[in-house]
């Protein structure tokens, strides 16, 4: 199973790989997050491996057991061949925006998308949404079989695509916080997915239609039909992708979530997905890298200030640059606004600091690492992981409590 599109290739695959493996079917995946092969994980250099890389890890896939993958096939390695000689049995083609273009990229977006729009020449049966921009150039030289999914409004009445999704709520309590949809056609009922946001139920959407055509005759055999398709949907209930929206914590008091978002468009996708939720109060904490250009701290600042309650300056991967000089290139975006913050150069502290003096409704944010285990300062790589310190302060909070 090939996954492309612009976003959502990570999210989705660990949804189709939850999936199937919630039905039995051991499952290698290969992507930005690394290879995962049975309980081994492997460090990628690239989304899509190199050539030789790829065939490895399908053999070792093999000899592990697994009888099914699910991939992550990026538009550069469409270009390089690095698919070469693969013959997909399932293609999933999310969504495509102007991205990966400039001097060691693509050229022009029309060639972005002439690569990503490969992926439905070399597999038997292409899926992809249906209210794409761009769908008749994506499909114009698609040699497979095509489905289609569509999150519509529901308000439409017209169910065209294959695979329907309508009546998004955003979910949020002190058990919960996510996205349910219903989804009719290929596959009907509630859906309930544990990741926030109105771009997972698409993304949601996407894996159920995908695991459908993957699962079709053992669903077909099943003595339960409505039960098995039950299963399906239930997988996503739990789903946790590393460092994406990863819900770390939740409780009575608070939420917290860790996000990759580490440039400026990304931070405010996660800010306005998050607002969405209506907490009572946003707060951010984040930093920037160091030897990156600086307008990412200055806008970062910026929409940080604009958009959430409060946010906390601390530490992300300041490399050879002092970390104080980072936070006050932020600080100038802040400026700009009448947003509330303050300064905790200690990214540990600042992570405690949050979960422990976090307020009932807050939701708190923090991004820019998401995955990463380490922090990189005077080009040393020390452990750092986000998710395991929140955790900590989690535990040492319940622990001054009881």
């Amino acid at each position: 199973i090939g996954i492309t599109g612009t976003k959502g290739k990570t999210t989705t695959s660990y949804m189709v790989r939850s999936i199937l493996e919630a039905m039995g079917k051991k499952t290698g995946l290969i992507g930005t997050n690394g290879a995962i092969i049975g309980g081994e994980r492997i460090p990628t250099a690239n989304t899509t491996p190199e050539s030789y890389l790829v065939q490895e890890y399908f053999a070792r896939m093999v000899e592990a057991g697994c009888t099914h993958c699910v991939m992550e096939v990026s538009s550069q390695a469409l270009m390089l061949h690095r698919v070469g000689g693969i013959l997909f049995d399932i293609g999933l083609f999310t969504n495509i925006f102007p991205d990966h273009i400039g001097p060691k990229e693509h050229e022009s977006f029309e060639e972005y998308l002439y690569y990503k729009s490969r992926l439905l020449t070399i597999c038997k049966t292409g899926v992809i949404n249906l209210l794409s921009e761009h769908y008749d150039e994506i499909i114009n030289d698609h040699t497979c079989q095509l489905v289609t999914y569509a999150l519509e409004d529901e308000t439409t009445g017209e169910q065209k695509a294959d695979f329907v999704g309508n009546h998004v709520h955003y979910a949020s309590n002190h058990e919960f916080v996510g996205i349910e949809f219903d989804i009719h056609g290929g596959m009907n009922g509630r859906v309930r997915v544990g990741m926030p946001g109105k771009f997972n139920a698409d993304n949601a959407l996407a894996a159920l239609a995908v695991c459908s055509l993957a699962l079709k005759k053992e669903r077909e055999q099943a003595p339960d039909p409505e039960g098995f398709d039950a299963a399906m949907r239930q997988a996503l209930f739990n789903v946790r992708v590393d460092g994406r929206m990863e819900i770390v914590h939740v409780s009575k008091t608070c939420s917290v979530i860790v996000d990759y978002a580490h440039n400026a468009v990304s931070m405010e996708s996660l800010l306005t997905t998050l607002r969405a939720y209506k907490p009572k109060r946003l707060v951010c904490v984040f930093g920037c890298g160091g030897n990156r250009a600086k307008d990412r701290r200055y806008s970062m600042g910026e929409i940080g200030g604009r958009m959430a309650d409060f946010c906390i300056l601390t530490a992300d991967n300041p490399r050879f640059e002092k970390n104080e000089d980072i936070i006050k290139d932020i600080e100038t975006g802040m400026a700009k606004t009448n947003g509330s913050y303050m300064v905790i150069p200690d990214r540990r502290d600042a992570i405690f600091y949050a979960v422990h003096h976090a307020k009932e409704g807050d939701m708190i944010a923090i991004i820019g690492k998401g995955h990463e285990d380490y922090q990189e300062i005077e080009g040393v790589r020390h452990h750092f992981l986000d998710r395991e310190v929140v955790e900590d302060a989690v535990r040492e909070m319940e622990s001054q409590n009881a």
